[in-house]
């Protein structure tokens, strides 16, 4: 398997009633092309989830030069998340984009009564940042030149993880069904 976007990661860990919660609580935001979601050193408030487009990754000591393009599935701004430090890059909407935004304060209140949900949700990070890690050092030894694709990632993943990708890309599915169009999906209820 050679591209394993991050939502997979967490949609393969977190329950039906998650994702439920993350949907309703959640807010689906259109990004017009240009927009910057995530301005690199300003703190943030929110983890959003990219439904649909593509958004660049940049960094200020590259002079702004695109490090990455994120696809359909991505999840942008876990790590100021987990550490609450400011971003580390600039993330900007190539074209127009659908975006989930979860609040930071509602899912810290989420995570800290819901200790189930807290567990699978850390895991899914935590399972992702690995992998991203172990990317990152096959790329700075094997690779040196060429452009980082962080949703091209090619690690060697345990079979436990490559179990839940099915079901990952039909809870993506689904959750894109239900925020492309919110008002259709109220009827299929």
């Amino acid at each position: 398997m050679s591209v394993m976007k991050k939502i997979y990661f967490l949609l393969g860990e977190l329950s039906d009633d998650d994702l439920d919660w993350m949907i309703a609580t959640g807010r689906r935001e259109e990004i017009v092309a240009g927009t910057v979601l995530i301005q690199e050193g300003k703190p943030i408030n929110t983890l959003h989830i990219l439904l649909e487009g593509m958004l660049s990754v940049s960094i200020a000591a590259l002079e702004g030069q695109p490090i990455a393009q994120l696809v359909s599935g991505a999840v942008v701004g876990e790590m100021s998340f987990l550490d609450t430090r400011p971003p580390s890059a600039t993330v900007q909407a190539v074209e127009n984009s659908l975006v989930l935004s979860i609040h930071r304060h509602q899912l810290i209140e989420k995570l800290n009564k819901d200790e189930g949900f807290a567990s699978r949700f850390y895991r899914a990070i935590a399972v992702f940042l690995s992998t991203r890690l172990r990317g990152t050092v096959k790329y700075l030894g094997y690779a040196k030149g060429q452009q980082l694709i962080e949703e091209g990632m090619s690690e060697e993943l345990s079979p436990e993880i490559i179990d839940n990708v099915p079901l990952a890309q039909a809870r993506f599915d689904w959750l894109l069904r239900r925020l492309k169009n919110p008002d259709q999906s109220m009827l299929l209820e």
